[in-house]
């Protein structure tokens, strides 16, 4: 990571979301050796046995009613085929080097708790722990059935299936989930990690509060990889799933560790308040793993922490866009590029999208592709929000003070010029200064907002005194190396702007 990233992404605490093996040369040459042999070898034998799974997985709902394979499989299909399919994952891991388990602790039956929770979730080799929790229901990804071989072990696992892009699929989700485990031993006993994707295993992110809506008590499942290589992890930066399966293939044997702990009763508060259950478990676990719990979530695809309801980007995109610019020697043009941003987002002519190719003109970029990664950082598509990208900018470049630059932008999402700003008109303010949508600042309105309406007096107030909220403009909206502000910013306190209230730059990036 670079240098801007480890100080923004970690706050002192561990960046969860990236990992690399890390080998010594003789390692690699013994990796190299071993994996030419080792790795075709298992792959081709996990593969085998994939295939000999995938037909016996369809037999065990073969012939069923769409009414009958919505209740729970019962008598000689579960018993024959559940046999079968649990030797046979078994034997998948085995392959690729999971000689041994070992198991600490006692697992609770389905009455004491319907619900095993396991972390941390480190990667694909992780499903090994359905084996000794013998294929626990799961929840999973929709998009996960049509894959070969996968989709077939879903349908005979009766897993909940949900769709992330589809908020009536997470709301049956979420009614099933509740369901099942509100059914006094009707359905099997489920498994779920609470984090919701995977990490380096340093930390305990926030856990998602699926598992613990239903209030019922859940049984602590800690997995553990003490081996003197690390090779299991697949994370949002780093090394790639293909990566993970050579270096893992490529040892002797790899340990697995699974423990359970003493199940976990909620409270009634935890049982009103799914959030608070959650995150007392979470806390309860990482004491246990000996790893810090925080406050990191994964929103789509970018890793996020959380603060006073806000989500601040563990890897900002202003300062990647940043780092683009300055490699594209672009560094003393960067006022002029703002202020072409600004003039097209105040006109309202355009509108604040602008495509790849338009800001590769406004950037005056020889290279298309940077346009593209600069327009990545922000958006799933080859566009990019012009507000999001000029703020975040001047917020991390220190090109002028805070309260300026909160003036700057108070007035272009006033767009109705009456002095004050309504809810959805903060979202979308604090989502151009932090480079990212924010979808939760009901607690930062309120704050803002006691006397009434929220002002940008009222706003400015809450973000520089407010021990919570200013937090995120000491640690997220100042650049690293801020300095005694330049003459034209000091001036600037609200009145060193133009007529239509956007700053006028003195001050050149160095």
């Amino acid at each position: 990571m670079e240098r801007g990233d480890c100080r923004t992404a970690s706050h002192e605490r561990p960046h969860p979301f990236i990992f690399e093996v890390k080998l010594t040369r003789a390692q690699r040459i013994r990796g190299l050796i071993l994996g030419s042999v080792l790795v075709p070898v298992r792959v081709t034998l996990a593969a085998l046995f994939f295939l000999i799974m995938w037909p016996i997985a369809r037999l065990r709902l073969a012939g069923l009613s769409p009414e009958e394979r919505a209740r729970p499989v019962t008598g000689w299909r579960r018993w024959l085929f559940h046999h079968i399919v649990l030797f046979l994952s078994r034997a998948v891991f085995f392959s690729l080097g999971f000689l041994w388990v070992k198991v600490k602790g006692r697992k609770a039956d389905l009455k004491e708790a319907p619900v095993l929770v396991v972390a941390p979730h480190s990667g694909f080799l992780d499903m090994l722990v359905l084996c000794p929790t013998q294929l626990a229901t799961v929840v999973s990804r929709y998009e996960n059935t049509k894959l070969p071989v996968i989709g077939a072990l879903l349908e005979f696992n009766q897993s909940v299936l949900v769709s992330r892009k589809d908020p009536e699929s997470r709301k049956e989700a979420v009614e099933k989930v509740v369901e099942r485990l509100t059914s006094k031993g009707y359905w099997p006993q489920m498994l779920m990690f609470p984090e919701g994707t995977t990490t380096n295993g340093q930390a305990l992110i926030k856990f998602k509060p699926g598992a613990f809506l239903a209030g019922v008590p859940v049984q602590p499942v800690l997995l553990r990889y003490p081996n003197k290589v690390d090779t299991v992890r697949w994370t949002y930066k780093g090394a790639s799933w293909t990566q993970t399966l050579w270096h893992t293939a490529s040892q002797f044997y790899t340990n697995m560790t699974v423990e359970y702990l003493p199940v976990y009763n909620p409270t009634h508060e935890e049982k009103n308040d799914a959030s608070l259950y959650a995150d007392n478990v979470q806390r309860l676990m990482a004491k246990a793993l000996g790893v810090p719990a925080t406050d990191h979530v994964m929103e789509g695809t970018v890793p996020v922490s959380k603060l006073g309801g806000l989500s601040l980007p563990l890897e900002p995109p202003g300062r990647e866009t940043l780092s683009l610019l300055h490699k594209n020697g672009l560094a003393c043009e960067i006022k002029a590029a703002l202020d072409k941003m600004i003039d097209r987002c105040r006109s309202g002519a355009q509108g604040s999208k602008a495509s790849a190719d338009e800001l590769s003109s406004i950037l005056s970029l020889k290279d298309h592709q940077t346009a593209v990664s600069i327009c990545g950082l922000y958006s799933k598509d080859e566009t990019v929000d012009l507000r999001q990208l000029y703020f975040s900018i001047s917020a991390l470049g220190n090109i002028t003070t805070f309260k300026a630059l909160l003036h700057s932008a108070f007035t272009l999402f006033d767009q109705e010029s009456k002095g004050s700003l309504h809810a959805e008109e903060l979202s979308d303010l604090m989502g151009a200064l932090l480079g990212i949508p924010q979808h939760n600042t009901d607690a930062l309105y309120t704050e803002a907002s006691s006397q009434g309406k929220l002002t940008e007096e009222s706003l400015l107030r809450v973000l520089t005194t407010d021990p919570t909220f200013s937090k995120v403009v000491n640690e997220y909206l100042q650049g690293e190396e801020a300095g005694p502000p330049p003459p034209a910013a000091a001036a600037a306190n609200g009145k060193a702007v133009n007529n239509n209230g956007f700053l006028q730059h003195n001050k050149k990036f160095e």
